[in-house]
């Protein structure tokens, strides 16, 4: 969605404000079709950020208590939903869809940093990753790539504010 959206909006130097401007944008690109596709878009971008994150929410509050994630276990559920209701609670506080749309996207890209950092860290141990542990060109590559996508996180966060 993103790529799409950029490729449609900064072609035509538009500056998208609301949500209704974006699908009408879109209409040329997709023709009568658009608010649909859009919506269902924006549902399934939805339901995979979900998913991933409460699965992510279960897996951490499993491993606190030295578990794996298992939906059949307490303490997985209990971090599904701590997760959900976390969402939930956020969703009930906007007022404004797209600008809630554009905060989550800024909270992310400033999240995405640290857990690039911690994985190529972590993954660069043979005590943690055994015989799988990244080597020195893997990890000169990675903590490369780490240090650009937090570079450019940075420069959108201080262009968003």
């Amino acid at each position: 969605m993103i790529i799409v959206a950029a490729a449609v909006f900064h072609a035509s130097s538009l500056n998208v404000t609301e949500l209704q401007q974006a699908e009408a944008t879109l209409r040329p690109l997709l023709g009568n079709g658009a608010a649909t596709i859009f919506a269902v878009a924006l549902v399934l971008a939805g339901f995979s950020s979900s998913l991933t994150a409460s699965m992510a929410g279960g897996s951490i509050y499993a491993g606190i208590f030295s578990g794996p994630f298992d939906p059949d276990h307490s303490h997985s559920r209990v971090g599904v939903a701590i997760t959900l209701v976390g969402a939930i609670v956020a969703i009930l506080f906007l007022r404004d869809p797209f600008r809630g749309i554009i905060w989550s996207q800024i909270v992310l890209s400033v999240q995405l940093p640290w857990t690039i950092f911690v994985l190529v860290y972590l993954t660069s141990f043979r005590q943690v990753m055994g015989r799988f542990a990244n080597d020195h060109p893997e990890k000169g590559l990675l903590w490369v790539i780490a240090l650009v996508v937090a570079v450019l996180n940075v420069m959108l966060l201080f262009d968003s504010l």
